[in-house]
């Protein structure tokens, strides 16, 4: 039977804009606080418990995805993540909520986002970015999806009711979906596209590294840091887009909430957008790229008193924020191999989950002191990105030294 890529990825977004689901999570923190007469905080650090984690599931559902277990994962973290939801709307305590939706909905999220991410683009040698910004939009459109069903079904039957419906919805939507995906198998080459050509120590040949190794070469660490540098002004925006429209820019809490739409909306095109301009225009061309927007978005921010500056700056940073967990994924294929690529990713999604801890925390730290404006945040933005667009230079001269240098890497 001829393998269809293209089902086995919209089956793939399908089951991310489920697993997606997982930033919508401050639709129900508010209700949350007021089931258990507790605060906001302390309802917020199951989400913390969530993101804290997640490189750890990402390694697991890796690891069964370079055996052939795509589906295995899939079924696996999607039966965690639907069981999590539910388990979540019959916690009694935030205690409960830290197990249950930070823990068991934390693993199976990771574990399904690895599965479909690392078969996706093992399915697309050929459109690599691409297939990666499509996977990955899913997973970052979770949130446009969900948040207004969520929101309809708090209102008509409570917060708690909501997250029992929408496990179950999650668990079954998943599972079916699921049973559509099939492994890429191993060598697989789509029909009429001829690999490139080994040169060097280039790695779009047949090059294949295992993590262990990857974690000894310096430029796993200029990726890893590149990866962190991309997600950190977009995980300072995720958590604080509404309380920024409406503290610097006179925002009604109805119109930030369409604010917050935009930037996912953003975040979710630019995934597919960056990912294949990245496959015309090479990686490093393309992080330069964003690199620089990031800087003149966090600039525009900065300066802007208008709502249109605010609007501007969240779509460009969404955009950005989008390209950067589209083109990773292909980068680390492309460095390290396609062998180990589940694993490998996982190690390097390291990256992403210090700008999930890190990013928050700087912009809510200087808003503290600053009376609540985030003007400086910005500014920090602003110098990382840069420092981000100078190591792209490293990263291209690591890149150049390894094309010209034999290799002694695992050949599969």
């Amino acid at each position: 039977m001829k393998l269809n890529r293209w089902r086995i990825l919209i089956a793939s977004v399908l089951i991310n804009i489920c697993v997606g689901a997982i930033y919508a999570f401050s639709i129900f923190a508010m209700p949350l606080t007021n089931v258990f007469h507790v605060t906001m905080p302390e309802i917020m650090m199951a989400f913390t418990i969530n993101a804290a984690i997640s490189p750890i599931p990402m390694i697991l559902g890796g690891k069964l995805v370079d055996k052939g277990g795509a589906k295995t994962a899939i079924m696996l973290g999607g039966s965690m993540f639907g069981i999590g939801f539910i388990l979540s709307g019959l916690a009694t305590a935030p205690w409960m909520l830290y197990i249950t939706y930070g823990v068991i909905t934390g693993i199976g999220q990771g574990i399904v986002y690895s599965a479909t991410i690392g078969n996706s683009v093992k399915l697309f040698p050929d459109k690599r970015g691409l297939a990666a910004g499509i996977v990955t939009a899913g997973y970052g459109g979770g949130t446009i999806v969900i948040a207004p069903i969520a929101n309809a079904l708090i209102t008509a039957n409570g917060v708690q009711s909501a997250l029992i419906t929408l496990g179950i919805t999650f668990l079954v939507a998943i599972l079916s979906c699921g049973l559509l995906v099939k492994a890429c198998p191993v060598g697989f080459v789509p029909e009429g596209w001829t690999p490139p050509a080994v040169t060097g120590g280039s790695n779009k040949g047949g090059v294949n590294i295992p993590w262990n190794e990857m974690i000894k070469k310096p430029i796993f660490y200029v990726i890893a840091s590149l990866f962190l540098i991309g997600a950190l002004s977009g995980m300072m925006v995720t958590s604080n887009a509404s309380v920024i429209g409406q503290t610097m820019f006179g925002l009604t809490p109805a119109t930030a909430a369409l604010f917050v739409s935009l930037y996912s909306l953003s975040n979710c095109s630019g995934r597919v957008f960056w990912g294949a301009i990245s496959d015309k225009i090479g990686r490093t061309n393309c992080l330069m790229v964003i690199y620089i927007v990031i800087a003149a978005m966090m600039l525009t921010i900065a300066l802007s008193t208008s709502v249109a500056g605010f609007a501007v700056a969240i779509v460009g940073i969404g955009l950005c924020f989008g390209g950067t967990m589209g083109i990773f994924p292909s980068i680390v294929g492309e460095k390290f191999g396609m062998k180990f690529y589940g694993v490998n990713y996982g190690v390097t999604f390291i990256g992403y989950s210090g700008a999930a801890f890190f990013g928050p925390r700087i912009a809510n730290s200087v808003a503290a002191a600053n009376n609540g404006q985030f003007t400086n945040a910005f500014y920090i933005a602003l110098v990382i990105a840069l420092v981000g667009f100078a190591l792209t230079f490293v990263f291209k001269a690591l890149e150049n030294k390894n094309q010209t240098s034999p290799t002694t890497s695992k050949v599969a």
